[in-house]
């Protein structure tokens, strides 16, 4: 029996949560506001300089021997002369990736290219280390960095440069898609990258709020990272961390949704999890370093909320677990029966925090393509999903609060750039069943509460943990099942 002390806590637990939600699922329809109300469209930029600027493109890779000669290809086939450019592979790689890398450098050194070869004896801060080894040397006036899974057009650099102006650090270009249609995961990952790049960036860039480079596919001025103090791997994040820095030094960083440079989407769920871990407790660990740098900013208030939304957005996931959590315990206590105030507060909150992502990603479609709603249909893929990494994105959540300190774990890329190819048989999947397990559990909790809720004629919230139910046994379900393929 739940004592009147402990109902009280978990009513203030829930409040607090269904705060939560809603303060970070509502903001989704700012961002569509915003894009909406500044959406314009693209200007031309002005005319590359004479001379052309020299550029060094980096390339940081580890372990990639199914995706390093590709791109180290696609960057030597630019549309940019060749003594305006020099190629660094940055290769911390412990496997066989190296003899590739060497071969493929070689075969362009021989047709005249500036390419080299960057090996470091110990793998000292991961990426952000790699990036600041090249930067030592590079000889640019910028820098264009890729990752080993993007496939970068030929005109990316002509298209890109002319967006520099004084005080500009960096271009950030859109990520397109390799490998969408892939499978029901590919398509989930491609929904919720539109919506971040079709919508978010772009509201972000044109309303005059802090936003980040995304690690890839973008050129920073080599000046603006020295000013803003250089890479550092103190965070998951570096490429967050550093574009915070820049701005808070007064550099601007500009989006360009039309430039658009196609990736590789992660094909296992474990990788996805993977990658979606990074970032989140990357982010918290940004925030937790910088925030208190950007509150005592001379920034509009807006701005500077805007920037905590952002650089703790991972929040959601912990939230939405402690949500789902509560429910039972709560019904226990009576506080959430049908003529309970707080049950019509949380199905409203539910409500209102469900359907604002949902907004912005169908948003996004349209934005994207004139044929959006071809892809409307796929939708509840990327909520299904989103939902079903929570306990994985909340644990690394926990982890940057307690400061717990985790490797940079790239994500496996398999060289499988449309619907055909298969990743079975091949190095870097990552057995992960126990993850698996414990999210069917929470999945079965999920169904149960489903059950009570709807035994009780509650069918508001029904819904909802039905979604949640649906999202943790299809992510644990698909870790096991692939798990158990792994080589």
């Amino acid at each position: 029996m739940i004592t009147l002390g402990w109902q009280c806590v978990l009513v203030v637990l829930y409040l607090v949560t269904l705060f939560g939600l809603l303060l970070y699922g509502s903001n989704a329809y700012v961002m569509v506001a915003a894009h909406r109300r500044h959406r314009r469209a693209a200007r031309p930029a002005s005319p590359l300089r004479e001379p052309l600027p020299f550029v060094t493109v980096q390339l940081p890779l580890f372990n990639e021997r199914y995706v390093a000669a590709r791109l180290i290809r696609a960057v030597a086939a630019f549309d940019y002369p060749a003594d305006r450019l020099e190629i660094q592979v940055l290769d911390d790689s412990t496997d066989d990736t190296a003899e590739i890398i060497a071969g493929v450098v070689a075969e362009l050194r021989a047709r005249g290219a500036q390419a080299a070869h960057c090996r470091r004896a110990v793998r000292t801060g991961f990426k952000a280390g790699a990036l600041a080894a090249g930067l030592a040397s590079a000889r640019g006036e910028f820098i264009a960095i890729f990752d080993a899974d993007f496939v970068p057009p030929p005109d990316f650099l002509r298209a890109a440069l002319p967006h520099f102006t004084e005080r500009v650090a960096v271009v950030q270009a859109r990520w397109g898609h390799l490998n969408r249609a892939y499978s029901a995961l590919t398509i989930a990952q491609s929904l919720g990258m539109d919506g971040h790049f079709g919508v978010e960036q772009s509201a972000r860039h044109w309303s005059g709020l802090l936003l980040n480079f995304n690690g890839t596919a973008g050129v920073w001025r080599k000046a603006a990272i020295l000013d803003a103090g250089g890479w550092t791997h103190d965070t998951l994040t570096e490429d967050l961390d550093l574009s915070y820095r820049a701005q808070l030094r007064g550099w601007t960083i500009v989006y360009r949704p039309e430039i658009v440079c196609p990736a590789e989407l992660p094909i296992l769920v474990t990788g996805f999890k993977s990658q979606q871990r990074r970032w989140a407790m990357g982010s918290i660990q940004t925030a937790l370093k910088l925030l208190p740098a950007v509150w005592r900013a001379p920034l509009p208030l807006w701005t500077r909320y805007q920037a905590f939304v952002h650089l703790t957005y991972y929040m959601i996931h912990p939230l939405m677990l402690a949500g789902v959590l509560l429910t039972i315990p709560l019904r226990a206590t009576n506080d959430l029966a049908a003529d309970s105030p707080v049950r019509l507060v949380a199905g409203i909150v539910f409500g209102l925090a469900t359907l604002g992502p949902a907004t912005m990603l169908v948003y996004a479609q349209r934005v994207l393509d004139a044929a959006w709603w071809r892809r409307a249909w796929q939708l509840p893929a990327i909520m299904v999903i989103g939902v079903g990494v929570a306990l994985s994105t909340s644990l690394a959540v926990l982890g940057a609060f307690t400061g717990r300190r985790y490797q940079f774990v790239r994500t496996p890329k398999f060289g499988i750039d449309g619907t055909s190819g298969s990743w079975r048989g091949k190095r870097y999947g990552d057995r992960a069943p126990w993850g698996g397990i414990a999210e069917l559990a929470l999945g079965l909790y999920c169904a149960c509460a489903v059950w009570l809720f709807w035994q009780d004629g509650q069918y508001a919230i029904v819904p909802f943990l039905a979604l949640y139910t649906t999202g943790f046994l299809a992510v644990g379900g698909l870790t096991i099942v692939q798990s158990c393929s792994v080589r």
